[in-house]
Order: structure tokens, then sequence, then C-alpha cells
């Protein structure tokens, strides 16, 4: 039966009498199976010399177009101490209204009065400002006195000086005049003396003569005292002149000095009145944070800070919240070997999570359920996940996006050329990338370069 011998037992026993014989050994079936699979074949190879249209995929979720639309925390600039909420988790909140009261934590602003005290402060110190200015100006008063009155001094000693100097020029006639008489009345006592001699006088002529004389050296010596003191008056009219300059020099000086002193005084008061104003503006400003309001239209997602007393610290999240006006846009990530193959502008196909679709990759024209979009953004450095970052924006060409939340998932495919599928296959099993494809967009650009 397993013809494992010589003698075969299907030569001996006639087995074509048996129904189960007959439809083992019939033949027929081998040739419809031939048939199948000659048009199987011719089918397959066919389809290989279709088109294929090649496409990178990628996954990506939604997010908004513009950054001042996504979802945002609301933080503190101040460290605080949640005092009342005045919303709830899902509210719908316009731009301005409060969210919660907080109170301060820092014990140098606990002084409820703390802007009014500082307020009057500010006052005190620009009353300092104003007493300065008037002595700067007593002082430039002072000054401007002080020089007048110098000048006035100085004119005097001036003519006092030229006083001294006339009346030693008139003394100095007056001496040479004495030392002319002085030699007249010695040549006239000495001729007297010789015509004594020769009897032609009398001694008393004589003797009045040496009296004239003796009377003229007196009046020399006399006449070169006043001339002595003259000078001595010019020297010291000079000596009161420095006087005079060197005192006002001191006075001016020294009024000039307290002005100055003044002026810092004054300018270091001012400083204080800028920086007093300056912490009175932070401390307004300081009790207007302590109102944490919505800055843009939208819905509390989550309180990341909850209760009545919780402390936080500067910067830390307490709310998140949604804008409630925003532009769709899908976030995807594509391989670096990918990249070149992505342009600004470029058509993509969407399918969304949770939204029916069918989807053919390689024939994008009979898929269903998928949506347009056009890149807008591509990431010049690579992401943390080793892909790089693609932002695609709706495609107004297109029939409009679903209704879909913010965050949802989506697959993206960016469609290249079109190929035969043996290329197709060809390619993926050798692991080669795409062809290198650039839109017609780019490709017009450069023939017009």
């Amino acid at each position: 039966m397993l013809n494992i011998s010589n003698n075969k037992l299907s030569k001996k026993v006639d087995l074509s009498g048996y129904d189960a014989i007959e439809k083992v050994f019939h033949r027929k079936h081998f040739k419809y199976f031939n048939r199948f699979l000659k048009v199987f074949a011719i089918i397959v190879f066919v389809i290989l010399f279709l088109p294929w249209t090649q496409n990178i995929t990628g996954q990506g979720y939604l997010t908004t177009l513009k950054p001042d639309q996504r979802p945002q925390t609301i933080q503190s600039p101040i460290p605080g101490r949640i005092e009342r909420w005045y919303v709830q988790e899902g509210d719908f909140v316009k731009k301005g209204d409060t969210i919660l009261f907080v109170s301060e934590v820092k014990n140098e602003y606990f002084d409820p009065n703390l802007v009014a005290r500082t307020g009057k402060q500010i006052k005190a110190k620009s009353m300092a400002v104003s007493a300065y200015e008037g002595k700067v100006e007593a002082l430039e008063n002072q000054a401007g006195a002080l020089v007048n009155e110098r000048s006035l001094k100085l004119k005097q000693a001036t003519n006092k000086l030229m006083q001294a100097r006339l009346k030693v020029q008139s003394d100095s006639i007056g001496f040479e005049a004495a030392k002319t008489n002085i030699t007249i009345a010695e040549r006239q006592f000495n001729r007297t003396v010789e015509l004594e001699k020769e009897g032609l006088k009398a001694l008393t002529d004589v003797e009045e003569k040496r009296l004239k004389l003796q009377e003229t050296q007196a009046k020399l010596i006399s006449q070169q005292n006043k001339l002595l003191a003259s000078e001595n008056e010019v020297i010291n009219a000079q000596i009161e002149l420095n006087r005079i300059k060197a005192e006002y020099t001191d006075k001016i000086s020294k009024s000039q000095s307290d002005k100055f002193t003044a002026q810092s005084n004054q300018f270091d008061a001012e400083a204080q009145v800028t920086k007093l104003e300056n912490e009175f503006t932070n401390y307004e400003m300081r009790n207007e944070m302590y109102y944490i309001r919505a800055p843009q239209n939208g819905y509390i997602n989550k309180a990341l800070f909850s209760g009545v007393g919780e402390t936080f610290k500067e910067g830390d999240q307490l709310v998140n919240i949604m804008p409630s006006e925003y532009d769709l846009a899908v976030e995807t990530y594509v391989e670096p070997i990918d990249i070149p193959l992505i342009h600004l502008g470029e058509k993509i196909r969407i399918q969304f999570d949770g939204w029916p679709a069918i989807v053919f990759s390689g024939w994008p024209n009979i898929s269903y359920g998928t949506y347009g979009g056009k890149v807008v953004a591509i990431e010049t450095f690579i992401s943390a996940n080793g892909k790089y970052r693609i932002l695609i924006a709706p495609d107004p060409d297109d029939h409009p996006w679903p209704g879909i939340q913010v965050g949802s998932g989506a697959k993206t495919m960016a469609l290249l050329e079109d190929v035969p599928i043996w290329f197709e296959l060809w390619r993926k099993l050798n692991g080669f990338p795409p062809n290198y494809y650039q839109p017609n967009t780019a490709i017009a650009k450069s023939e017009k370069k």
C-alpha cells in the first residue's frame, strides 16, 4: 500500500471501482489550478506596473497654529498664599476676569498701609529737595554779593595804592629839591667863608650862612623821611590789596563749597525721592498682582493648586487655561532621512484619530476620510525624540477639518512622486529612501532664476 516493496499491490489489485480512489486519483483539478496560477501571475504582473504614490508617514497630534492660542498655565510673578477662588474647572472666563485672590507671605510687605506711608516719605523728601534748592539759591546770592563787595574793596585799595604812589612821587621831587637846596647852601657858605677870610664879609654873614646850611640839611633829612614813609604806604597799600584778594577768595570759595554741598544734598534727596517713587509704583503694581486675572478668553482646564491657604513660590504654575478661539494645526514628526523631501507649502493628507477613514497610502485618490493640509513650518533642529518637527495648517483648497479637540492624535502622509509598484517594492526591499522630490513651486522658482 505504501509502495515500499518491489511487489506493488496496485498491479495485482484493481482499485478503480472504489469511489475514494476515483476522487483521489482524478487529474482535472490540477488543470484548473494551473489556469488559476497563470491568471493570478498575469494580474500580479499587471499590478506591478500600476502607479504608486510615494509618501512619508508621520505620527502627530492636533495643536494650534499660533503660540498664543495654545493651552497655557497662569503663573504668579510673586510668592503668596491662596485666599479665594472665583472660578471652578470648566468655567469660561473673559480676558481680565479674576480667577483667584492671593495674599502676601513676605514680612516686608505685610503693612496694609505700605503704599500710603511710602507716599508720605516721598512728600517729606520732596520738601527736603525744595529746602536744599532754596539754600543753593541763597548761597548763590551770597557768593554774588561777595564778588561785588570784593570788586569795590579792590577798587578802594587800588585807589589808595595810586595815592601812595603819587605821594611817593611828590616826596621824591621834594627830596630832590632839598638836595639841590643843600648844594646851593654849601656853595654859599663856602663862598662866604672865603670872602670873610679876604675881609670882604663879616663874621656874622658866615654864621648866618652856616645856620642856613644846617637848616637846609635838616629839611633834606625830613624830606627823605617823608619819602621813606610814602614808600612804606605804597607797600602797605599793596599788602592791603593782596589781603583783600585773599580774604574774599576765601569767603567766595567757602560760599561756593557750601553751595556745592547743598547741591550734593539736593541731588541725594532727589535720588531718594526717585527711589521712593519707584518703590511706590512697585508697591501699587504688587497690590494689583494679588488678583490673578485671565490673560485671554478661554476655559479653565485644571487648577494646579487647590484649597485655601496653600502657599506657592514665585513663578509657580497656578491654573491651566485653554483659549476659546484658536486655529487648528497638526504637529507631526519626520525621520531625518525624509526631511529633505519636505518643503514649505507642500500638500499633506491627514487622518484624525477617532474619525472614520479608509486609507490607501499608495492611492490617495481612492482614500476616504482623510483631510488636506499644508506645511507652514519646518523645525531646523532635531527634537528630543530624534525626529524633526513639522507644523501643518488646514489646506484652504480642501474641505474643512472636522471639529476635533486640541491634543487628539493624527496620522500624516506627505505625498511625493508617482512610481510603479515594482519600483516601490524594490526600493523598500533595499532600504532606499523615496525619490528626491521637489514640489512644482520650487521647480518654477528655479526655472525663473
